[in-house]
């Protein structure tokens, strides 16, 4: 019987694989923008250029795990009970760092809103375009499989720092669509990064801590969403972000709860559960 062969160095090719499937449609997605179309219809390839993590993992699935069956990898990922403690925590250090980054940034502004949206309906849609645009189709991939996958050979924080800055270089065709240039746009990619690392680092301490991938699903969408409301400079919002992000990461790393980032020894995660190695 032949036996098909699984992928010598897995997360590696889902990297490869995923910025080879969105840059075509990032590119697609700023052509649809050039042309005019209807906004409704940027948005909803947007949001498709966004899951490309996910199809490099279906794509990949069956050379990474013979035999298993992806639909029932995505549900394993969220079959775990939710702590409510842990998404009470998570939000409770999301929002004050929103509050944070607006007291500053309103401090700072003339504009006359400090927020981006003026109406509920119109909040309640870009909450929802988010979700379905970020959290929703990026971490699967990254998270629910790369981060998880290395973490069988590495020290959960090596995984974090390794995942964290390889999803952060996927977003660097982003980084040219602000308008910035010169030193505003080294500014902003190196904020831009530092947010990014220091993101990973909280999910997966969080992650770790309740293996249900609502976690990094709810983190990643305060991210995103709190960052996107608030009407300001775009280098400030950055850097500010940076600035309690990282602080937020490195409390962690100090802290280490349960050892869930590192130990005397590597604490590895295999299928939920820890093993030390």
């Amino acid at each position: 019987m032949n036996r098909e062969k699984k992928l010598k160095k897995p997360v590696a090719s889902f990297i490869l694989l995923t910025n080879i499937i969105f840059l075509p449609l990032f590119c697609l997605v700023g052509v649809i923008k050039l042309l005019g179309f209807p906004e409704w219809f940027f948005n909803v390839m947007l949001c498709i250029s966004a899951w490309s993590s996910t199809f490099s993992l279906a794509a990949l699935f069956k050379k990474i795990y013979p035999g298993q069956s992806f639909i029932q990898f995505v549900k394993d990922k969220f079959k775990n009970k939710l702590k409510f403690s842990m998404i009470l925590t998570v939000i409770m250090i999301q929002a004050f760092i929103f509050l944070m980054i607006m007291f500053f940034v309103s401090n700072n502004s003339e504009a006359d809103s400090i927020f981006t949206i003026s109406s509920w309906g119109m909040l309640i849609y870009f909450f929802l375009k988010n979700l379905l645009s970020g959290p929703l189709g990026e971490e699967i991939g990254w998270r629910g499989f790369a981060l998880m996958e290395l973490q069988k050979k590495h020290s959960p924080l090596k995984a974090s720092i390794i995942i964290g800055f390889w999803w952060g270089m996927w977003h660097l065709p982003i980084w040219f669509t602000t308008g910035l240039t010169g030193i505003d746009l080294i500014k902003y990619i190196l904020f831009f990064m530092i947010s990014i690392m220091s993101t990973t680092i909280i999910i997966t301490a969080f992650y770790n801590l309740n293996q249900n991938l609502i976690i990094p699903i709810i983190i990643h969408q305060f991210f995103n969403f709190f960052i996107g409301i608030i009407n300001g400079n775009l280098i400030d919002l950055i850097m500010y972000n940076a600035i309690f992000y990282l602080v937020v990461a490195l409390l962690i790393i100090v802290i280490n709860p349960k050892k869930v980032l590192y130990g005397r020894e590597d604490t590895n995660i295999i299928n939920g559960k820890y093993f030390m190695t």
